[in-house]
């Protein structure tokens, strides 16, 4: 199957990577809690992600809680030179599973500690602040405060680079007062796209973005006209909403998650898709419609 070096890499930071990587959140238990159904199926997937190129996984200890950074760390440590692991903080879990804002200096401390002791790891690729106003999307609201406490964490070396996540462009304009932002990883796909200003602005800056539910989350999505270009492509609809997303501009950086090892090849390979100025115009007005 094709490398995911053929669809060219791009800079988080220091670090250079694949622009088709893998997000581990699917492998956590029903809901993004708890343990898989199968542990071993779920080793499988992070070790063939390994195997097939990736050098880019998403990950967060708030999910599960704690179970994606284990599986990863039983799967792949010590971990291959050129591997960058990206995780999140900024949330925790409750007993029934909710998602529940944690912004305090103490609540980020403990999250940085929790994914460096569950990913066996000394210092934090990169950390993305979770901006949890409301965990259905972005809401205004000053992240100075925590960004701050990154900030000092970073200068005490638990961390090397700082993103962020589910912000608004005035939430990047004020945390780049802060902090060096990285890279942003915002909901983003073929048919949710609040941020097309976002993305070209960040491209402009050399700055990474970083779509989560790229192919509709917990809603995946659908569409005849989809199919229909897949049907013409020889492709699957997913692939082809993936290769969207990687023609959309340079700076962003797939993030696919599964717990399927034939699901991560099939999303690999979407590198290797070639989409017409036809297909793209195509596949734009499906945003219109939606």
């Amino acid at each position: 199957m094709p490398h995911p070096s053929i669809s060219g890499s791009y800079r988080i930071g220091t670090h250079t990577v694949r622009r088709v990587g893998y997000g581990a959140m699917q492998l956590a238990g029903p809901g993004v809690f708890g343990p898989p159904k199968d542990r071993q199926a779920a080793l499988a997937v992070l070790r063939a992600a390994i195997e097939q190129g990736v050098d880019h996984i998403d990950t967060s200890d708030i999910y599960g809680p704690h179970v994606t950074n284990q599986l990863i760390r039983e799967a792949l440590h010590p971990y291959r030179d050129g591997l960058v692991i990206a995780t999140k903080v900024g949330a925790v879990r409750g007993p029934n599973g909710s998602w529940e804002p944690a912004f305090s200096p103490a609540d980020l401390e403990r999250s940085v500690h929790d994914n460096l002791r569950n990913l066996g790891l000394d210092v934090l690729d990169v950390v993305n602040f979770r901006a949890m106003f409301s965990a259905e999307g972005p809401v205004e609201g000053s992240i100075e405060a925590p960004l701050t406490a990154l900030a000092e964490f970073q200068r005490r070396g638990l961390i090397r680079h700082i993103g962020l996540s589910n912000v608004t462009p005035a939430q990047v304009a004020e945390g780049r007062k802060v902090a060096e932002i990285v890279c942003v990883q915002n909901h983003y796909n073929l048919t949710h796209r609040r941020d097309d200003a976002l993305i070209d602005q960040l491209a402009a800056t050399g700055t990474a973005y970083v779509p989560f539910f790229p192919l509709g989350g917990f809603t995946p999505l659908q569409s005849s006209t989809l199919n229909d270009v897949a049907t013409r492509l020889g492709a699957t609809p997913m692939q082809v909403a993936l290769a969207w997303l990687l023609h959309r501009s340079p700076n962003v950086l797939l993030i696919p998650g599964t717990s399927s090892v034939k699901h991560l090849r099939e999303n690999l390979a979407s590198a290797a898709l070639t989409l017409g100025a036809e297909d793209m115009d195509t596949l734009n007005r499906l945003a219109e419609r939606a």
